[in-house]
């Protein structure tokens, strides 16, 4: 009668159970780690490739990022791709103040240097919107909010976007140094008002000019809105930027940044004080041709329709394509101060949850929505 024979892994788990019974439990540790990191997935890679140059027939074509929110740099990558491939030549993204000078004399350059060092290996221009204010510079009270900034601490925000503008000298070229200072929250939940945005002007463009003369600052960046002059949360923007230039605030920014939201109307509807739309931009060229600025440059830096099936201030997909693509052609053939036309935005690292997430124009799962398809074969002539 034949002799069986223990099956090999048999024979293995005995060794095993022999081997681990005479070891000391340092060493059963070290085997149980080894085995732990085995079953880990390997960490993706960024491809080694490039650098790369934007292929486009209409270098207006800009778009808003949200690299601020993303943590793995493949994911960065990804969607600075995306923007490439789409044949955008630039990008707006935001840098927080309080992420990169956490403590009065401590700056950590780790996440601008690395969305910038990708960005320039796409070919892409980099325009930096600087904000949120540290802790370590808002008030001394219980309750603020990440906008509130305070005319003794002027001096602090000017001396760090300077040392952004001398740290990326000849690599960014535009920063905006607020954003929409016309709106009550976004000024500390104070009052808005223009003479006070020009003194916080007049010394931060004294700070960069210092060390970076060939930066451009973008001045505004003012929220569309139909707010009267004496309301106390907001005013309008067409007469906020009319009283920046009348108290010499024209002095002190390089270029305009604009925000022409389309809302619910077709892009070549005409402009109105009482109205909300794309050309809405237009009333603001006017004022700065009153002033004799009218040849400054101009950065569209946030644009865009909206397609969410329940909010009312949105169009239908098919609307949001078409009016998307003839307001480039619009910015193209009508406004030629226009530097950029930026949208908003590509891509997000997560889900609002509302109806902020139809304004993206790639998933966060990075799949291309029609308008992204549509756009890109527009600036790619494909």
């Amino acid at each position: 009668m034949p002799v069986s024979r223990p099956h090999p892994a048999y024979r293995l788990g005995l060794a095993a159970r022999w081997l681990l019974r005479r070891w000391p439990i340092w060493g059963r540790a070290a085997v149980a780690l080894w085995l732990i990191a085995q079953l880990a997935p390997t960490a993706a890679r960024i491809p080694i490739e490039g650098p790369f140059t934007v292929q486009t027939a209409h270098p207006i074509l800009c778009m808003h990022t949200r690299l601020v929110d993303e943590v793995e740099d493949l994911k960065i990558y990804r969607t600075l791709s995306l923007a490439r491939e789409m044949g955008a030549t630039a990008i707006v993204e935001l840098f927080p103040w309080a992420y990169i000078q956490p403590a009065e004399d401590v700056y950590d350059w780790h996440h601008p240097d690395r969305i910038i060092r990708m960005a320039r290996h796409q070919g892409l221009r980099v325009i930096a919107r600087l904000g949120i204010v540290p802790a370590w510079a808002r008030p001394k009270r219980e309750q603020t909010t990440l906008n509130d900034l305070r005319p003794e601490r002027y001096a602090d925000y000017a001396r760090f976007v300077a040392a952004f503008a001398e740290r990326y000298r000849g690599v960014v070229s535009q920063i905006i140094p607020w954003n929409e200072p016309n709106l009550y929250f976004e000024w500390g939940f104070r009052p808005v008002p223009p003479e006070e945005y020009v003194e916080f002007l007049r010394q931060i463009a004294a700070a960069v000019r210092a060390v970076n003369p060939d930066v451009q600052l973008l001045g505004g960046a003012l929220a569309p809105t139909l707010e009267p002059e004496s309301s106390p949360y907001a005013m309008n923007d067409v007469i906020y930027l009319r009283r920046v230039y009348a108290a010499g605030g024209g002095r002190y920014f390089d270029g305009l940044a604009v925000h022409t939201y389309g809302f619910t109307r077709p892009p070549d509807d005409p402009p109105a004080l009482d109205r909300l739309n794309f050309r809405r931009y237009e009333l603001l060229q006017e004022v700065m041709r009153e002033y004799g600025d009218g040849a400054k440059p101009v950065y569209i830096t946030e644009s865009s329709w909206n397609d969410h099936p329940r909010w009312a201030n949105a169009v239908r997909p098919g609307q949001r394509v078409q009016y998307t693509l003839a307001a480039l052609q619009w910015a193209e053939s009508e406004w030629p101060t226009v530097e950029n036309l930026c949208f908003w935005y590509l891509r997000a690292a997560t889900l609002y949850r509302n109806y902020m997430d139809n304004f993206a124009f790639v998933t966060v799962e990075f799949r291309p929505l029609p308008i992204y398809e549509e756009v890109r074969a527009w600036a790619r002539r494909e």
